[in-house]
């Protein structure tokens, strides 16, 4: 979404961000091979066995991670691949065939929660290789990924567009009047179309982690996709956390961190990076941090 001198003009630059995003999403890929590009799958295969030389995308993404994973207390972490595809794997079941959906096994949960520390994924910036020294691991960037991708995607832009990937959203600048773009927080009990607050925003990320955006059902309940490190089960402490931030990939993953934490600990993560908050909880309540009302839509 933006302004542009022309048709012809939009066009293009709504092409250059598609083609850049197909780049993108097929070095993050971590379930299909790619004719001549060693992905996140190639590293995974190639766990407990040997480096591999990748895209310095990959590796710029997973020197993020493992700062990250430090900062978060592990809340963030790249390396819960094979917890997430046990995950995966189920929701993908259960989905095609609900008559029969089922959870992961919590023996199957907690002997993969053994094999997702960030300590073994290896990572070296003089020859741009990435090693899993433990053959169990998998990495699995979701929780940052989209984000990121985005971020860089909305740097090649000209200034005042607005690229919206789902729950991440990044503004390139003011509308050419000066005035800001309007980013709908949604309400988890709403349809996309209803909001519980309107930011007002000339720059920057707004990216939402919330439980009703990839979620299955079994006997009643829903389980959805941002599993806690601790306990390798989905996170219940809200329906949605929204983040405000310079950066786009930061902004994915204080979101997620912030949602599988306390309000008290995300709130002490994202003051270390400057970004903002918003929490939404299952009885409708909200909270947020401080520099939320400058952006406020009145």
């Amino acid at each position: 979404m933006g302004y542009a001198e022309s048709q012809e003009d939009f066009t293009e630059t709504a092409e250059m961000a598609h083609d850049l995003l197909l780049e993108y999403h097929q070095l993050y890929d971590i379930y299909n091979d790619y004719e001549g590009i060693h992905n996140l799958k190639t590293v995974n295969d190639q766990a407990g066995i040997a480096p591999v030389t990748v895209d310095a995308r990959i590796l710029d993404l997973l020197l993020l991670c493992r700062d990250l994973y430090a900062d978060s207390g592990g809340k963030v972490n790249a390396a819960m691949g094979s917890v997430l595809l046990l995950w995966h794997e189920a929701r993908e079941a259960s989905v095609n065939d609900p008559e029969h959906a089922y959870l992961p096994e919590e023996d199957a949960i907690q002997a993969a929660l053994e094999h997702t520390s960030f300590d073994n994924v290896v990572l070296d910036e003089a020859a741009s290789t990435v090693y899993l020294t433990d053959p169990a691991q998998r990495l699995d960037v979701g929780a940052v990924a989209k984000g990121y991708a985005a971020g860089a995607v909305a740097a090649a832009l000209p200034t005042g567009m607005v690229l919206s990937l789902g729950g991440n959203v990044c503004v390139t600048g003011p509308k050419p009047d000066g005035s800001p773009w309007v980013i709908g927080v949604q309400n988890p009990d709403g349809d996309d179309t209803e909001y519980v607050q309107r930011l007002d925003i000339t720059s920057g990320a707004v990216v939402t982690s919330g439980d009703y955006q990839r979620y299955y059902t079994v006997d009643g309940v829903a389980y959805h996709h941002i599993i806690d490190p601790d306990t390798g089960w989905p996170a219940r402490h809200y329906r949605s956390v929204t983040v405000i931030c310079a950066d786009s990939g930061l902004a994915d993953a204080l979101s997620t961190a912030a949602f599988i934490m306390d309000e008290e600990s995300g709130r002490a993560l994202l003051e270390t990076y400057g970004a903002e908050a918003l929490w939404v909880y299952a009885d409708g309540s909200a909270s947020w941090t401080g520099g939320c009302d400058a952006y406020f839509h009145s």
